[in-house]
């Protein structure tokens, strides 16, 4: 039964994507949302636990929130994926349950 897990708060003001990175199974997905997109960026002191996962479990963001924050995806960490709206309701549809991290 894989989790759609959603994290919207910025890793460098909560624990929550750390949280649900300790709890997302393989077959999971993550996807960063809001200010949780910083998550997915490349050089920051996350991006080792992160690239941890070994590719276990799905990582993305959401890419109207990244381009929002001035994030491009040129910045996101190797298998971090972008999704659109339209691919968040896939996501969520395609999960048998989500999980909000706050």
């Amino acid at each position: 039964m894989a989790t759609l897990h959603t994290v919207n708060k910025s890793p460098f003001a909560t624990q929550a994507l750390l949280s649900c990175l300790g709890h997302a199974k393989a077959g999971d997905t993550v996807l960063m949302i809001e200010d949780g997109v910083y998550g997915g960026a490349s050089g920051t002191g996350l991006a080792e636990a992160v690239a941890g996962l070994g590719g276990a479990v799905t990582l993305a963001v959401l890419e109207p929130d990244m381009k929002a924050r001035g994030i491009a995806a040129s910045r996101l960490m190797d298998g971090v994926k972008t999704v659109d709206y339209a691919g968040f309701v896939e996501l969520a549809a395609s999960h048998d349950r989500t999980q909000a991290w706050l």
